[in-house]
């Protein structure tokens, strides 16, 4: 059997194969697998922004449950092992290891070789499956349509959290065009929850649940009273439930939630048996990494992975929502191919002390251009080399202000972030 670091190296391999819409070769190598993602109950999940919280929580309700469930989350924030949790745990090195093992011998029989993300969503049907899952949850990477992850025909639920402008250059410039990829994972006779505000979105949603005759839900967001709100997560109460406490912070949870909620009635009017305790025990127990997360508490340090015009809108508003009539120190780095101009604008009024970085990735914006468009907009910013030299600058400006540090932007920075608000920890405590 290989070993976790040959694994890693395969993927690296992998990788250089670049990315590519379309599962012709995804289909090959599930057959060559034996079709786990057929003999698993899947929740598949799509969305521009929330995917992930969304998978998170509804993780964690499940496992309340009783259940076994194993989550699938993209991209990995620390390492690719990372993006595979069971009961919302990380699966161990050794699990890691054997399922890739099984990969790499049926991907050395194909011609058309899979590439990184075709064998790391490959895994995660293998490894649930293999680990005797009674669920899996399984967020698509891109798109949905031609999206490796979308190789079940038969999901117990297929969710579209949102659609908006990201991945532009794959899945076309228009809402429309997104929104007809992301449909790509209404199934025949299966339902489909979609907690998008798009009209133009939601009419495409319509139309192929229409043609799949697949039944379609909305959440009931209205239905959701805020009653406390903070860094620390919030206390709502929805319909007959009241006080439900969320870990989770930041403003857009909220939708999440929405989902969410909505989510669980599907899932409980299709046999799901998910008890009032464990609903409310799972939103108050989830943890998720990245998405306005604090990371210290003096000063203050917030990492959120916003990434896209909407998610960057989001993290406005819980800027607005958290440190109200209070300026924000700022540490970003984003890719090239985000719309980052549009960033500059959220942000102008609410930031003081700009810190540019290049994230640790090949598609990433040149930190002196970054701050070349801060400094176009009136903002004064500071371009860094690399990312703890920003980080550094970034604290030193919080702490000597007396104010929080918001580090925004792509989620390739965040394994760079926390070493170095490790570092800080440790030096305090020396």
């Amino acid at each position: 059997m290989i070993s976790y670091d040959n694994a890693i190296d395969e993927l690296k391999i992998a990788s250089t194969r670049g990315s590519k819409l379309g599962l012709e070769r995804m289909k090959l190598l599930m057959k060559l697998l034996g079709n786990p993602q057929d003999k698993l109950k899947v929740i598949h999940v799509a969305g521009t922004n929330g995917k992930g919280s969304f998978c998170a929580m509804l993780g964690s309700v499940m496992a309340c449950a009783g259940y076994k469930v194993g989550v699938f989350s993209s991209p990995y924030m620390l390492s690719p092992d990372d993006s595979y949790k069971i009961n919302g745990v990380v699966v161990s090195k050794e699990q890691f290891a054997k399922t890739f093992d099984e990969i790499v011998a049926v991907s050395e029989k194909m011609d058309d070789k899979p590439t990184e993300f075709e064998m790391l969503a490959a895994a995660s049907y293998l490894m649930f499956y293999n680990a005797g899952c009674d669920y899996a949850i399984i967020e698509c990477g891109m798109g949905g349509d031609g999206d490796a992850t979308n190789v079940v025909d038969k999901p117990l639920l297929s969710v579209i959290t949102n659609v908006a402008f990201d991945h532009c250059a794959f899945l076309g410039s228009t809402i429309t065009e997104i929104a007809t990829h992301k449909a790509g994972v209404i199934k025949k006779d299966c339902p489909v929850l979609f907690g998008g505000d798009d009209k133009q979105a939601e009419q495409i949603v319509k139309t192929v649940a229409l043609e799949n005759n697949a039944q379609l839900y909305y959440p009931e967001t209205n239905e959701i009273t805020v009653k406390k709100s903070g860094l620390n997560g919030s206390v709502v109460s929805y319909k007959e439930l009241d006080d439900l406490s969320i870990s989770l912070s930041g403003v857009y949870q909220i939708k999440n939630l929405g989902n969410l909620l909505k989510a669980v009635e599907i899932l409980r009017d299709n046999g799901v048996k998910i008890g009032n305790t464990a609903l409310r025990k799972g939103l108050a127990d989830c943890r998720w990494i990245g998405r306005f997360e604090v990371l210290n508490d003096s000063p203050v340090i917030v990492f959120d992975g916003a990434h896209n015009e909407d998610g960057m809108k989001d993290a406005c508003e819980s800027i607005k929502r958290y440190f109200p009539n209070q300026k924000v120190a700022l540490l970003i780095g984003t890719l090239a191919d985000k719309n980052y101009k549009s960033y500059v604008k959220m942000l102008a009024g609410l930031i003081s002390g700009v810190f540019t970085v290049s994230p640790a990735n090949h598609r990433a914006l040149d930190s002196k251009t970054l701050a070349e468009c801060f400094e176009v907009a009136g903002v004064s910013a500071k371009p860094y080399d690399s990312v703890d030299d920003g980080f550094n600058a970034a604290y030193s400006y919080a702490k000597e202000n007396d104010m929080p540090l918001l580090v925004l932007g792509s989620l390739y920075m965040y394994k760079d972030i926390l070493n170095a608000v490790d570092r800080i920890k440790q030096d305090k405590n020396a």
